[in-house]
């Protein structure tokens, strides 16, 4: 699939875990190298999943540099489990729940936000734009945080019903809900 330039190794792999638990263990010393290097290593798949929470690219812009700034201030209290991805979308996910608090509204996902995301994400053909702009457009906000977490960050169905705290059955029907959308808008607009 297509979808937002995954990774070649999904981030939820037992290396990668390993290196980024390194990283964060780096952090927690003190080391601003450690702390570049976890932002290269995970800035698109955050950057993904606030911009599914907070549907504006300003916001979740801010997110991202919250989230790596609790990252640095908290990175003691980790405790390494082989789940630092984990770790970071629930950061993730409660920076981006108390800025959509603090504006006291969901702002809407407008399409100039959308094809500034969209204009971001490398390796993504006009066609590939078309597609995810119509997919995005098209799911629910649950949906597309389903998709998103497991198709940037290779994070298993299991750990995402635990992450947005939701029941298993519910992320796989809703993630296969999504693909389903997913191939019908492809199939409509004849792409392969």
């Amino acid at each position: 699939m297509f979808l937002l330039s995954i990774p070649a190794e999904p981030v939820s792999s037992s290396k990668q875990a390993e290196r980024l638990d390194n990283y964060i263990l780096g952090i927690a010393k003190g080391d601003k190298e450690a702390l570049a290097g976890l932002y290269e290593s995970t800035h698109t798949a955050v950057y993904g999943f606030a911009l599914s929470l907070c549907k504006n690219v300003p916001d979740a812009e801010d997110v991202l540099q919250d989230v790596f700034v609790q990252i640095w201030n908290a990175a003691e209290q980790y405790t390494p489990a082989g789940k630092p991805m984990a770790w970071i979308f629930t950061i993730t996910r409660n920076l981006a729940l108390l800025c959509l608090r603090q504006k006291n509204k969901m702002i809407p996902f407008s399409a100039e936000d959308l094809q500034e995301h969209l204009e971001e994400i490398s390796q993504v053909t006009s066609d590939d734009r078309i597609v995810l702009e119509a997919l995005l457009k098209s799911l629910q906000d649950t949906e597309r945080q389903i998709l998103v977490l497991h198709a940037l960050s290779g994070m298993k169905h299991r750990e995402i019903a635990s992450l947005l705290q939701i029941p298993l059955p519910t992320v796989l029907s809703k993630y296969h809900r999504a693909v389903k959308k997913l191939g019908k808008i492809m199939k409509e607009a004849d792409i392969e």
